[in-house]
């Protein structure tokens, strides 16, 4: 029987890969119409090559490309590309089609559902809190809540514990095979792959279901827990 739902955030819930192109490319352009001498590009290139050295969550990444080029910050330029990015972030700051209809279902049939991210604790509720998610989870692990990323146990473990249900009553759906597939099934949680939020060209997933959309689970849940019903009373 499936009690619980665990959801990755970002390319799971959220497209999160969109919003970042978006709110970068807005930034670039307000800091080359406050004076910075580059080329977009260049810039951009410069820039994903500070999150793919730092991480995609790093807050500096503007800072380290300023003194890059300019061997100092010109805070003019440094303001101007903060503040476009964050308008933009909250403009292209999504739900991936599906996502409120699906978790609605899901609370009226009775399910508890959680959210495991790598994401910083701030990042991941302000997030959450501006797409009006917040309400909806029982539970929200992040990094700072074990200290360890996925595919570590220790989030799924912490998930399973703060939810009181057993491996196997929850789901573990994820975009990311090598993160949250390999982590759930280290503790016997069923996994379904986020296919639709796939930035990874992945043809193999090895999860229990795969996801063209998100919607699909509510099948996915319902067949589930119908299969244990029937076992129950075959049992009986």
């Amino acid at each position: 029987m499936i009690r619980a739902i665990i959801f990755d955030l970002d390319n799971t819930l959220v497209d999160f890969m969109l919003m970042k192109r978006m709110a970068v490319e807005a930034a670039i352009d307000a800091m080359i119409d406050a004076g910075l001498e580059l080329n977009r590009d260049a810039a951009e290139q410069e820039i994903l090559a500070i999150y793919e050295r730092e991480g995609i969550e790093y807050q500096r990444v503007f800072d380290d490309f300023l003194e890059s080029p300019l061997g100092t910050i010109d805070h003019k330029i440094l303001a101007s590309g903060i503040v476009a990015y964050r308008r933009a972030r909250e403009a292209a700051l999504v739900l991936y089609p599906h996502v409120t209809v699906t978790l609605m279902e899901l609370l009226k049939a009775g399910l508890r559902l959680a959210v495991i991210s790598d994401a910083p604790r701030r990042e991941a509720w302000l997030r959450l809190c501006y797409l009006n998610l917040h309400h909806l989870f029982d539970v929200v692990v992040t990094f700072e809540d074990t200290g360890e990323r996925k595919p570590s146990a220790a989030p799924f473990e912490r998930a399973l514990e703060l939810l009181d249900v057993a491996p196997e009553e929850a789901l573990m759906v994820g975009d990311w095979p090598d993160r949250d597939v390999v982590g759930a099934m280290k503790v016997g949680i069923r996994t379904a792959f986020a296919r639709y939020g796939d930035t990874f060209g992945t043809v193999r997933s090895g999860a229990d279901f795969e996801l063209a959309d998100i919607h699909e689970l509510i099948g996915i849940v319902a067949g589930l827990n119908a299969g244990s019903a029937s076992l129950e009373e075959t049992e009986a």
